[in-house]
């Protein structure tokens, strides 16, 4: 009891801790991702606190973070500017199309959750989520350099000079804290990332350094600081926007490029929380939770979000594991939000870069490297594809081609492994036995194996050692047999399974003559309709 006591106690010192870390850390990720999508910093800031918040309490993961992400920010400044220039410019529509198209976005992303479609997933190759991993580590990685940038007379400029210096000597700092604190044997309990973020602030405060903080950085976007209120409820949004089909037609598809996107981030993210902390979270109801955040995102006047990779690799580097890491990083941006926001202003840029550089470091998938000339070049080719579309356009676009890719690939490896062994019988019977996989791929291999001219007046077809998997496969056997029948010849089919004869059968009656039944035919389903037939 006592040792179930103390691991009690060492969660939830470690979820605090690492909760609070994530929250400096999210400020100035949200109101980044606000300015690229054009909007108010508040608006991607209570958005980080609302889906933080509710995907902590109800989502599927534990110690996943969520909140606003760039990933969606891209596709949302396009929406906002096209929202904005279908009405009175002073009227700021493109603000609220965006809150109704966050709620369209959650209301697909929570039937999504309800039809189980979360268990697509699984369907996403190794190479892929690898490739996911490194490019979505050389995304924040790039990120991070904008914030070696000044702004000058509206121009970004790279720092030089003295600024420069400073900046790289605190985030190199920084990041040897992080790097050297866990290797103190008495300090590994201690989360490094804020112990880092403090003394570095403290540095900079006291000896009055010439650095980029969070609140300059603020203000340098356009806003007016950190300083907010709690959320309220924006129903206005639903006088702003016309219901017409004109409106749905418009925000529609942004809604479904957006929950596709979050569903993929936060699905993706689920599955490397799962390998890096070994235990399993529920995909279907991360959806749901993902989904309902949005949606009361949207009515409160949040730009929406999903999980956050960087943010949840802090979150579990630095011990965070239950739910409580999550609430505590959304409590605390709300508090910082209200009451916090001088204090958290003064927190220099380069403390959180230095954080950030640590994060890509743990995220990529080094180990990528040793296992290139040990692995098939197909499935390197799609690591190295989907690390590069996701830096040049998005995680949903990369790792949708990727998945496509590594299925033709498949489909092409198991198109060429159709054989065909051929015996005679004494009676002058030929024999075709199938061997490998029948489907769409492989169907004009499995034609050339036939010589329907040259062949005997009796010939069979033994498929015990092939499985037909597909219509296509159905259709191709159904072929060959007229073909036979055409010339003829009388044929047999043997070893199909209970449903490949039911659908030749419904497809023409007479497969009841030409079909043996034998007790050793397998048993197995065809990817099939049905009514194909029909």
């Amino acid at each position: 009891m006592a040792k179930f006591i103390r691991k009690r106690v060492t969660n939830v010192r470690n979820d605090i801790f690492s909760g609070v870390t994530v929250a400096l850390a999210l400020v100035p990720e949200a109101v980044a991702f606000a300015f690229v999508a054009g909007v108010d910093p508040l608006v991607g800031l209570y958005a980080a606190f609302m889906v933080g918040l509710i995907t902590a309490v109800f989502g599927g993961r534990p110690g996943m973070i969520s909140g606003a992400t760039g990933a969606l920010a891209v596709v949302m400044v396009t929406l906002v500017a096209k929202g904005n220039a279908m009405g009175n410019p002073d009227e700021n529509l493109g603000l609220y199309y965006l809150f109704a198209t966050v709620i369209l976005m959650g209301i697909i992303q929570v039937l999504a959750g309800v039809l189980k479609l979360g268990k697509f997933v699984r369907l996403i190759p190794h190479p892929v989520m690898m490739g996911f991993v490194n490019g979505l580590a050389i995304v924040i990685f790039i990120s991070q350099l904008g914030m070696f940038k000044k702004t000058v007379e509206g121009n970004k400029i790279w720092l030089q000079g003295n600024q420069l210096y400073i900046m790289i000597g605190l985030v190199a700092l920084t990041m040897l804290i992080m790097w050297g604190l866990p290797k103190i044997k008495q300090a590994q309990k201690l989360p490094e990332a804020l112990i880092a973020i403090i003394v570095v602030s403290t540095i900079a405060i006291l000896a009055n350094l010439d650095v980029a903080t969070v609140g300059s950085f603020i203000k340098d976007g356009g806003g007016e600081g950190l300083k907010g209120g709690l959320p309220i409820l924006h129903l206005e949004t639903f006088s702003k926007i016309p219901f017409t089909w004109e409106s749905i037609t418009f925000i529609l598809p942004y809604a479904l490029i957006l929950a596709a996107i979050g569903l993929i981030e936060s699905l993706m993210t689920l599955n490397l929380i799962d390998d890096l902390t070994e235990t399993r979270g529920n995909g279907n109801k991360e959806c749901v939770a993902q989904g309902s955040a949005n949606i009361i995102t949207g009515l409160f006047g949040g730009m929406g979000g999903c999980a956050m990779i960087g943010q949840s690799i802090i979150n579990i580097k630095g011990g965070g594991r239950g739910r409580l890491s999550g609430i505590v990083a959304a409590l605390m941006l709300l508090f910082f939000i209200v009451f916090g926001s001088s204090y958290i202003e003064q927190v220099p840029i380069a403390a959180l870069v230095g954080v950030m550089f640590m994060v890509v470091i743990g995220t990529f998938a080094w180990s990528s490297f040793r296992i290139i000339n040990k692995i098939p070049k197909t499935d390197l080719f799609v690591l190295v594809l989907v690390s590069a579309l996701t830096v040049i356009f998005d995680l949903a676009i990369a790792v949708i081609t990727g998945v496509i890719v590594s299925a033709l690939v498949f489909s092409w490896e198991n198109a060429k492994r159709i054989r065909a062994r051929k015996t005679v019988r004494n009676d002058g019977t030929k024999v075709y036995e199938i061997w490998g996989p029948l489907f769409f791929g492989s169907i004009a291999a499995f034609n050339e194996k036939f010589d329907v001219k040259n062949d005997p007046e009796s010939v069979e077809i033994d498929f015990i050692e092939s499985r037909i998997s597909d219509h296509s496969a159905l259709e191709a056997v159904s072929n060959i047999v007229e073909k036979y029948q055409s010339a003829g010849k009388t044929i047999y089919l043997k070893h199909l399974s209970e449903e490949c004869k039911q659908l030749l059968y419904k497809s023409n009656p007479k497969f009841k003559e030409i079909i043996i039944n034998d007790i050793d035919d397998p048993r197995y389903h065809v990817v099939e309709n049905p009514e194909a037939f029909n």
